[in-house]
């Protein structure tokens, strides 16, 4: 149990540097190529989730992301040991939580960066990644490894 909290501390560290990164040397809402027509670096600050959606409802986001870290933390302490991919993605879903909550409680905003110049899509951080990648593990948990699968109710 005790590496899936040491990977999550991992990923926070690295979305939080990063963030600090950021903010130290890109001017706000300015970009740099990293790999051109690929990818860039856009400082942006964002009061919203995806999209900014529910755009400046940062009590909304204090209660929904501690309510998510109390259930991901409760399923790590009792289902995380049944299965390496459901654990492993409970700890990438903790990681993103907490790195937009600590951006969200310190600033009042959440610093994104990566934008994908290949695509029309929202502008995210590591933390952002590090969810969808948690949500995406525990998809394929469900679907490969849950013993429950194929059963009606």
């Amino acid at each position: 149990m005790v590496q899936y909290f040491g990977l999550a501390i991992l990923i926070i560290c690295a979305d939080q540097g990063l963030k600090y990164w950021i903010v130290s040397n890109i001017s706000l809402n300015q970009t740099q190529t990293v790999v051109p027509g690929l990818l860039s670096l856009t400082h942006l600050r964002n009061t919203g989730a995806a999209w900014s959606i529910l755009e400046g409802q940062r009590w909304f986001f204090y209660v929904i992301t501690l309510v998510a870290v109390a259930i991901i933390c409760y399923l790590l302490f009792t289902q995380g040991k049944k299965n390496w991919l459901f654990a492993l993605g409970l700890s990438f879903m903790l990681a993103g939580a907490i790195g937009n909550f600590i951006d969200r409680l310190r600033l009042g905003y959440v610093v994104d960066m990566f934008q994908l110049d290949f695509i029309n899509f929202p502008i995210f951080n590591i933390a952002d990644s590090s969810l969808t990648i948690g949500v995406i593990l525990i998809f394929c948990y469900l679907i490969f490894f849950d013993e429950k699968r194929g059963t009606t109710a």
